[in-house]
């Protein structure tokens, strides 16, 4: 029985869902990720720390380019009743997937926490294909 159950674990190992082959385009990641602009103790991150944070921290790590919508969002924080609701940026990125683009994205989403105190900043990530 053992055997089977390892056996059957190294043959569903390689099961992960590949990624369709693209008619069009290469294979492509698509990050949303998403930036609230409310301070603790009130005030909003101005369009100045803003644009700054963008040039230190994003567009280095994803020169390539890369989609900013401004956007309102709400969210409600672990432990809490109470939704929160603020202005916020939606920065969508479509890059090459792999380990080190998911280590500039840890990097930005602490970058950004750290420097504007911020608890959470939101990743949502999707596979497909894309032609520029």
């Amino acid at each position: 029985m053992h055997l089977a159950v390892v056996s059957l674990l190294a043959a569903l190992a390689g099961c992960a869902p590949a990624m369709p082959p693209c008619s069009v385009g290469s294979p492509t990641l698509v990050a949303d990720l998403f930036f609230g602009r409310s301070l603790r103790g009130g005030g909003a991150v101005s369009d100045a720390d803003w644009s700054d944070f963008l040039a230190r921290e994003v567009t280095p790590r994803f020169p390539d380019g890369l989609t900013i919508v401004s956007a309102q969002g709400q969210w409600r924080p672990r432990n809490a009743t109470a939704v929160i609701r603020e202005e916020s940026w939606l920065v969508i990125i479509a890059t090459d997937p792999g380990p080190a683009t998911d280590q500039r994205f840890a990097a930005i989403r602490a970058a950004y926490q750290a420097r504007f105190h911020q608890e959470s900043v939101g990743l949502v990530t999707t596979t497909g294909c894309a032609l520029f």
